[in-house]
């Protein structure tokens, strides 16, 4: 297992093929939302979209787009924090497939600040929202797709991006495959499950992904319970970069030894 997770892994998800699907895929999104709150997911996400959020004055009215949503059950922090803070949101949750639209419409149900909307992130128009998330999303791309896939989030967006995603780590493995088969019989849930974790990120694979983008303000850091929060502003200008920077902050080191920027 150790050295299975040395690197990250390039098999397929179930989920990743768009012939299949149906009612075992909805019930397999059902079913993810119960690990995310096992996992506590949504607090990830807010995390970063706090950041971004400060980061641009504090703004009364803030858009959000989740990419990859499922469900979309991790922005319901979202929803309450905004209330907590007199903010007005609206948040907009694309996801390729029907199955995970219709499982968002029905998980969100009279929550007008709700849209759901099926499309593919390449196809997004420029930006459409302030703030794009991708929560447990980036996993399904190879390393080569990273610096494509993080860009057109930040086409999309107007005040940066927030990407959340696993730490790869038998930890986190071990833990989800346990949980998978605890909460679900589902064979997306079970094979899938640990399969993310097994294609998740080390503090490394964010650092060459910080540089092969030269975005200034690209910064990263470990949150508990495994996961890693991403934060890029569109503000920040790309400067020219040849390695780790001197004197960056820092909020701390994971558990796999390695720094985590701030």
């Amino acid at each position: 297992m150790f050295k299975l997770l040395k690197t990250r892994a390039k098999a397929p998800e179930l989920m990743d093929d768009l012939a299949q699907g149906g009612a075992e895929l909805r019930e397999a999104l059902r079913h993810l939302r119960r690990l995310n709150r096992l996992f506590a997911a949504s607090g990830r996400t807010l995390y970063g979209v706090v950041r971004l959020w400060e980061h641009a004055g504090r703004p009364k009215r803030l858009t959000v787009l989740d990419i990859g949503a499922g469900s979309g059950d991790v922005n319901a922090a979202l929803l309450r924090w905004a209330e907590a803070h007199d903010v007005t949101i609206g948040i907009t949750l694309v996801d390729r497939t029907e199955e995970a639209c219709a499982e968002a419409r029905a998980f969100y149900a009279g929550e007008p600040r709700i849209h759901v909307m099926r499309s593919d992130l390449f196809d997004l128009e420029e930006a459409v929202a302030d703030i794009v998330t991708a929560s447990q999303f980036v996993h399904h791309f190879e390393d080569e797709e990273l610096p494509d896939v993080a860009r057109a989030m930040l086409r999309a967006s107007k005040v940066g991006i927030v990407i959340q995603d696993i730490h790869r780590h038998w930890l986190a493995w071990t833990a989800v495959w346990l949980a998978a088969r605890l909460v679900s019989g589902n064979r997306y849930v079970v094979n899938d499950g640990p399969l993310s974790v097994a294609k998740g990120f080390r503090a490394s694979d964010w650092e060459r992904l910080r540089v092969r983008m030269g975005e200034n303000g690209f910064a990263y850091s470990w949150r508990p319970l495994f996961r890693y929060v991403v934060t890029v502003p569109k503000t920040a200008r790309p400067t020219p970069d040849y390695g780790p920077r001197s004197g960056s902050s820092s909020s701390g080191t994971g558990p796999d030894g390695k720094e985590a920027l701030a």
